[in-house]
């Protein structure tokens, strides 16, 4: 019986101007929010004190935008770079245009700005994403560019025979 690995995208398979919607959304909860908060030692009222975000201008507690960021990217993984990602290499240009409130639904998109092959990394190529973060009205909460360095195919697949694991 032939096996089949879910992953991401071989540096080949990335193509510059195409834009890969990341589904099932994400609807943020309380919970969430205040274990994400806490986990990252993060004390800022805005994201924890409902009593205290009411007087502020928003008018209610404002989610961690860092969770934001955060499960933009994570929306991605399964679709392209779930076991083929050698690195994050880093993220510029991050920004939060409009606010994200407990029950509010993420949906996130990547575009492929950029691709090349590494010239120092041998196997390996660096790929530039364009990540947008949408709420259930279709409002942009975050924008953030992101470099990774991601295996080509046979790099990646003589990578994972190593570890055992099946390709195919």
């Amino acid at each position: 019986m032939r096996e089949v690995v879910q992953r991401g995208l071989w540096f080949e398979e990335f193509e510059e101007g195409v834009r890969y919607l990341h589904r099932p959304g994400r609807t943020v909860t309380e919970a969430d929010n205040v274990l994400f908060t806490t986990l990252t030692m993060n004390p800022q009222p805005l994201h924890l004190d409902a009593a205290w975000s009411a007087r502020q201008p928003f008018g209610r507690v404002l989610v961690n935008s860092l969770f934001t960021l955060s499960t933009l990217v994570g929306q991605s993984v399964g679709q392209l770079t779930q076991g083929t990602l050698v690195a994050n290499l880093g993220f510029g240009a991050v920004a939060f245009p409009n606010p994200v409130f407990v029950g509010d639904t993420l949906y996130g998109e990547s575009v492929v700005e950029s691709k090349r092959l590494s010239s120092s990394r041998p196997g390996e190529g660096i790929v530039v994403l364009a990540h947008t973060a949408r709420n259930q009205d279709g409002a942009v909460v975050a924008t953030a560019s992101r470099t990774m360095l991601v295996w080509t195919r046979d790099a990646g697949e003589q990578q994972a025979d190593r570890d055992g694991e099946v390709s195919g």
